[in-house]
């Protein structure tokens, strides 16, 4: 988005579900003696002026960002307006005031740290209204990841008070260089951003959802409601959800079931603790998601994700591996019902090993794995065709592609796109929401603001996204190779100890 764009911002807030949102806010507002001079649309309007010039997210800049527009626009917008006979210009306590109220509608009659259903409609709206509908429509895969969001207010003292009544203590787990884990005061900050289809193009990374709330709420249900209530009104259409085991590990209720009722394919990295064999079904192994045949060699079931710095013959070795787990896996037979019912039938039956208890099976070539040592007692899923698999059985770990083979390695990928959505939104040189950016008290008006940048965001990315594509199309008609990203050097110790010793004197 271009600098303090006004006819933009315009066309963004007056789609017609930003124009509906907003006259429910206008209709819930209290009626003066007098007319309101800033309506709920010009200040809106002003937070994104502020926004698009990268500005803290502070009620003073709305007001300058508003009074620094033309004269013709002042007076049409109700910045500037007769009064008793004279031109009165917009005060930032008009503004202030007007916030006040805003703030009231949409907080809830007893605030806990979670969003009121109106405050999140209107962030739905709004950051759906910055997505083009030809973004929404060239994927249905999302990212979804949360950060830290530091209130400005004082954490509680001895008395256990804090100006910001909605926040809570919680946790920063630090991963990059120079990044601490540690406590901080605030809020939690979930994103959803689109990320391209397993097998297609490329796409603009623009944020589909998000959420705020206190640290005393888990933020994985918050943003999973956000979500499905998204999809049940029309306005998401979920496809593959990609998240990392933080997610993964939450109680299935809180996660994986809700989404997978919503029409979501999962593809997450387990947690440590849920991965490996968790029981039995039917006689077959549960193991990361999928059920396998009871005679598994044990080895398979050791095999765990790709480090960074794994090889050409590791990655090669570990592919191999799971396929050969694959073998064992019990093939799905049927799709899941409304209900969450599916079936699966035994791997041998299916003719992707061989089996002494299913005769046919052993008129298979000897490139397929044979068990050598069937069971005495064959269980149910031995002596039947097929088997009913309930949505309570692997409830937490099923998901798309098996884990962790090579086809879960390529697709979960992708999640790096919420990654930069993460940076972007900290970094100092756009957003960076830390500490101050915001000064308003409570969960509506940082919510507001966040969901205000977010929309100019989004605007942003699909314009460089654009931009690139066309120069890349140019440079294709011109002969010309697409033009590469810049990557930074990054300098080991070892070189820099090698380049110390050559440069020191004997």
């Amino acid at each position: 988005m271009k600098r303090v764009d006004l006819a933009r911002a315009e066309a963004l807030i007056d789609t017609p579900t930003m124009a509906a949102e907003i006259a429910r806010i206008t209709a819930a507002l209290p009626v003066g003696v007098r007319p309101r001079q800033c309506p709920v649309r010009t200040f809106v309007l002003g937070m994104l002026l502020t926004q698009a010039d990268h500005r803290p997210a502070h009620l003073s800049r709305v007001h300058e960002a508003l009074c620094a527009l033309g004269e013709e626009d002042r007076w049409r917008l109700g910045v500037t307006v007769e009064w008793h006979g004279t031109p009165h210009q917009l005060t930032y306590r008009q503004v202030e005031y007007l916030n006040t109220l805003v703030e009231t509608a949409l907080r809830k009659d007893e605030p806990d740290g979670r969003a009121a259903d109106g405050l999140q409609e209107f962030v739905d709206a709004l950051i759906g209204a910055s997505v083009p509908a030809r973004v929404r429509d060239a994927s249905t895969s999302l990212a979804i990841d949360w950060t830290d969001d530091e209130s400005f207010a004082h954490p509680p003292g001895r008395d256990g008070i804090s100006a910001d009544p909605e926040a809570s203590w919680g946790h920063r787990r630090g991963g990059g260089a120079g990044e601490k884990a540690a406590m901080f005061f605030g809020h939690y900050c979930s994103l959803a951003t689109v990320v391209r289809e397993e097998d297609g193009p490329e796409v603009p990374e623009v944020v589909a959802a998000m959420t705020l709330s206190g640290c005393s709420h888990d933020p994985v249900p918050v943003l999973v409601t956000a979500l499905a209530q998204a999809a049940e009104r029309g306005r998401l259409h979920l496809g593959d959800v990609l998240a990392d085991s933080g997610y993964a590990h939450r109680v299935p209720g809180h996660f994986a079931l809700p989404l997978r009722a919503a029409g979501a394919d999962l593809v997450v990295d387990l947690h440590p603790q849920d991965r490996g064999p968790q029981g039995t079904h039917g006689g077959a192994i549960c193991h990361n998601g999928n059920l396998y045949c009871p005679r598994t060699p044990s080895k398979l079931f050791q095999l765990s994700p790709l480090g960074r710095d794994a090889t050409v013959e590791e990655v090669r070795a570990h592919d191999e591996r799971a396929a050969e787990l694959a073998r064992y896996k019990l093939a799905r037979v049927s799709a899941t019902d409304g209900d969450g019912f599916h079936r699966v039938g035994c791997p041998a039956v299916a003719g992707k090993l061989r089996c002494p208890l299913r005769p046919a099976s052993m008129a298979l070539d000897h490139t397929r794995p044979e068990v050598l040592a069937p069971p005495e007692h064959p269980p149910t899923c031995c002596t039947q065709v097929t088997i009913t698999v309930p949505p309570s059985v692997n409830a937490k770990t099923r998901q798309k592609h098996d884990y962790p083979s090579k086809a879960w390695r390529r697709s979960y990928a992708r999640r790096t796109g919420v990654e930069r959505s993460n940076a972007r939104i900290k970094d100092p040189a756009t957003i960076d929401i830390a500490k101050g950016w915001c000064r308003l008290m409570g969960l509506v008006g940082p919510t507001l603001f966040l969901a205000v940048a977010l929309a100019v965001r989004n605007l942003e990315i699909v314009d460089a996204f654009d931009a690139r594509r066309s120069d890349n199309e140019r440079r294709a008609g011109a002969g010309l190779p697409p033009r590469t990203r810049r990557r930074r050097r990054r300098s080991t110790l070892g070189d820099l100890v090698a380049v110390g010793s050559a440069s020191t004197p004997p």
